[in-house]
């Protein structure tokens, strides 16, 4: 019966060392994985992605063990944020904000998230992690610069759009005006050759015009001298018949 409980007291040794040995392994990912990532940002004249990378394959190794340490995870979407992997880390923020109980550590995913939001261009979604963030945390000073610089910027936007809408018309309108004058021209144009064409064919030339002026004057004389005979002849007529 003692062996019996030595053999069992020795395996639950056995485990709770092994166990012990599991964890120092995690951290020792973890410890590893930090090191890398605060070599990252040590520089901060330029993004140093390959120390963001190595901390990103250390957290995973640990997350391997423990894939809902919420601290962990947090961890390795800040890696992905860092190398500006902003798809995957948005997707490992919400899913932290989801899961964290906690509203300090809550508003600090969703700040990161509206964050990764703002760097991938979808400021309206932004506005609204930072603004969820300041519910859980609403003393959270950066968070409140960070949605005030989303909303300035949201402006700035709107403003160009509309400006930008503005000139579109102008130029529509500019465009309409041009192509009406166009058109304006092009039916003068039309009525000119219209009436150019029109022209020959009600004129005529400055040679048929004296000629027929003097065929005119020739028909005419002839006419004059015709009466002439025709009173001569009448007038002599006349006397004739009443000659006292």
């Amino acid at each position: 019966m003692k062996a019996m409980w030595k053999k069992i007291g020795l395996l639950a040794l056995l485990v709770t060392l092994f166990a012990s040995t599991q964890a120092q392994n995690e951290r020792r990912f973890i410890r590893q994985g930090n090191k890398y990532y605060l070599e990252g940002v040590k520089d901060t004249t330029r993004l140093d992605t390959a120390s963001f990378s190595r901390a990103e394959t250390e957290y995973r190794r640990a997350l391997e063990k423990r894939p809902d340490d919420p601290l962990w995870n947090f961890n390795l979407s800040n890696a992905q944020y860092k190398q500006m992997q902003f798809p995957e880390a948005i997707e490992s923020y919400k899913r932290i904000a989801e899961q964290e109980g906690d509203p300090v550590k809550k508003a600090r995913a969703l700040h990161n998230l509206g964050n990764s939001l703002l760097f991938s261009q979808k400021i309206d979604e932004s506005i609204e992690a930072y603004k969820e963030a300041l519910r859980n945390n609403p003393s959270d000073l950066d968070t409140k610069y960070n949605l005030a610089y989303a909303q300035n910027l949201k402006n700035q936007q709107e403003n160009q759009d509309q400006q930008q809408q503005n000139q579109d018309q102008q130029q529509n309108q500019q465009d309409q005006q041009q192509q009406q004058q166009q058109n304006q021209n092009q039916n003068q144009n039309q009525d000119q050759q219209q009436q150019q064409q029109q022209q020959p064919q009600s004129k005529i030339s400055r040679q048929n015009a004296e000629q027929l002026l003097q065929a005119l004057q020739n028909a005419e004389k002839n006419i004059q001298d015709k009466v002439k005979k025709q009173q001569a002849q009448q007038a002599k007529t006349v006397r004739t018949e009443k000659d006292w």
